[in-house]
């Protein structure tokens, strides 16, 4: 018999639409979770794509990270029902702003996306009473005529400079803390700085302090530097008046969010130059429903975690495959974690190529092109992008985005390749 009880009825409800009993769309949330739902269709199947195992990192490339089971469900339900953008970017904002101990937050397209917005605000606080509010409009074709100037490092030009030039702005180079004192002008809209640079000769301090001494606000590219937990408050906690952050990385989030945190009144100009407004740069740079409640979702996840448990999960990993690589002649292992982006422990595996006839970079192919396919860390071979230690024969594995058991497949098949081509 059936006990169907009021207060059953009620815990069930809440149960199944995630949601307070008292919301608007817990029964909607009900109705569809209860309707049967025809058996979910493999689209990479359908489309011909083939699964990877991620043995490399959190590279765009590689479609980032999988999603938590918290996130996905977040993001599952999210897309159950329509809400007004803005609404849901300000109480996200808010909610994230208070986690993150921060004044202001924003939940951008991608890292790229929260360089572009926050370029954006800085030149339009920058020159706001001047300009009006007019000033949104003239980024990027009208920035020539306004504060446009960014200072940076020499060192910390980069691939991603193009998210700062979408906004018409112009870079001024310096590389000593001199020049950069003497290069503030007035047409200097911020000072920009790359947090994993491998080089540059002025701190974060000196950069902070440098910039606010001439009135000017500071950002900091922290992309990929998380974890430490603690970096999502660090660098705005340091004085960097503007920080970015990738989503789908080290936070596990949707891979097209991201994190603009900092200063109330620049992370509210970077609002306004952003969708869902059509005459502003940041139109395209459109973040969807599911996509700002899984970032959201991904930061309670992350926090919810603890740098000591992430660090020996990963080196658990690490030790399954090195213990399958044991006898093979030459083979050592260790581990080793990079000083800031990707801060994890990666597998290195070194060999002498007087006894296995293969180049690090064959072993990738051999990988790649084998089943299940592996993707191993672009570090491996010697990339000389790399703050990974590497030689053309050093196998770098990322663990940290294996997924349950897939520590065991990526040890046994990289025996099957090294083996096979010891003489």
């Amino acid at each position: 018999m059936h006990n169907f009880t009021r207060r059953g009825f009620l815990a069930r409800l809440q149960a199944v639409a995630g949601l307070g009993i008292v919301s608007g769309t817990a029964p909607r949330a009900l109705a569809a979770a209860s309707t049967p739902q025809p058996p979910a269709e493999d689209y990479y199947d359908k489309l011909g794509v083939e699964k990877i195992i991620n043995a490399a990192g959190t590279y765009t490339f590689l479609t980032a990270s999988i999603m938590p089971v918290p996130v996905r469900r977040a993001v599952e339900l999210a897309a159950l029902h329509p809400v007004r953008l803005h609404d849901l970017q300000q109480a996200a904002g808010k909610y994230l702003a208070e986690k993150l101990q921060c004044e202001g937050a924003l939940v951008s397209a991608g890292a790229a996306s929260a360089l572009t917005l926050g370029a954006a605000a800085c030149v339009s606080v920058a020159n706001h009473p001047t300009v009006g509010d007019g000033v949104y409009e003239m980024i990027p074709v009208g920035a020539s005529s306004l504060k446009n100037e960014v200072i940076v490092q020499k060192a910390h030009r980069y691939e991603y400079d193009h998210a700062l030039l979408d906004c018409g702005i112009r870079f001024v180079e310096v590389e000593t803390a001199d020049e950069y004192d003497a290069a503030f002008t007035d047409k200097t809209a911020f000072a920009h700085f790359f947090n994993a640079a491998p080089g540059g000769s002025i701190s974060r301090e000196d950069w902070i302090r440098i910039a606010h001494k001439h009135g000017v606000p500071c950002m900091n590219d922290a992309a990929a530097d998380v974890p430490p937990i603690s970096n999502l408050w660090n660098y705005t906690k340091m004085g960097f008046d503007l920080v970015c952050f990738s989503g789908g990385k080290g936070m596990r989030g949707p891979q097209n969010a991201g994190l603009l945190v900092g200063r109330k009144d620049l992370i509210d100009a970077a609002v306004l130059n952003n969708n869902p407004i059509s005459d502003r740069v940041g139109r395209g740079m459109k973040v969807a429903k599911e996509q700002i409640v899984g970032m959201v979702a991904a930061v309670d996840w992350f926090l919810s975690q603890t740098d000591a448990g992430m660090e020996a999960e990963f080196n658990r990993r690490a030790k399954v495959i090195s213990d399958r690589l044991r006898g093979i002649p030459s083979v050592t292992t260790r581990t080793f974690v990079p000083p800031v982006a990707n801060h994890v422990p990666h597998l290195l595996i070194n060999y002498d190529p007087a006894h296995i006839k293969l180049t690090a970079k064959e072993v990738a192919e051999a990988l790649r092109t084998g089943k299940p396919a592996i993707e191993v860390n672009p570090s491996t071979g010697a990339d000389e992008r790399s703050q990974i230690p590497s030689t053309p024969y050093t196998v770098v594995i990322g663990v940290w985005m294996l997924q349950p058991g897939e520590d065991r497949i990526v040890g046994d098949r990289l025996r099957q390749v090294l083996a096979t081509a010891v003489t």
